[in-house]
């Protein structure tokens, strides 16, 4: 069984600089394509809507391969991980990358490795790139998660506060 739902939920900063909230809107959408993989069984991450072949755990291994393709090997030049790593695994190496390249040269240093019309992204492009990606399939998981068991909802429930 898969439990990534014991990660929590966070909130972009509401009015952070320009790196917070990159960040932060990056974490958001990990921490919610998590909480739509939680907690199902095997069953669960290889269930799929007709007429499509995507799954939860298909999504998982394409943004575990995205992952160290935008951060590892497109912004530090360092090789690819094989490409089916596990997703928790390519999200700290990514953290990882991105603390390092903002500590030596913040948003606008460019990649090492160039796209293939010889222009090299700056980490801020890359940085919007995943999140868009994340968004795209943070989609197709809410579809899958609500044909599986009815989860529905853009965030995890929280608790109510306790009334004393």
């Amino acid at each position: 069984m898969v439990d990534l739902d014991e990660l929590s939920h966070p909130e972009p900063p509401i009015a952070g600089d320009e790196t917070a909230t990159l960040l932060g809107s990056l974490e958001r959408q990990r921490a919610t394509l998590a909480w739509k993989c939680g907690g199902l069984d095997a069953a669960g991450m290889r269930a799929r809507l007709a007429p499509g072949a995507m799954t939860l755990g298909g999504l998982l291994k394409h943004l575990a391969l995205v992952e160290d393709d935008y951060f590892s090997g497109r912004l530090l030049g360092r090789p690819r991980s094989p490409p089916f790593a596990l997703w928790q695994d390519a999200v700290a190496r990514s953290r990882s990358a991105v603390a390092e390249a903002l500590a030596v040269g913040g948003l606008g240093q460019l990649a090492r490795r160039s796209w293939p019309d010889g222009q090299a992204p700056s980490l801020r492009r890359i940085l919007v790139d995943l999140i868009e990606e994340y968004a795209r399939h943070v989609g197709h998981a809410d579809l899958i998660r609500e044909s599986v068991d009815g989860l529905v909802g853009e965030d995890p429930p929280r608790e109510s506060p306790s009334s004393s």
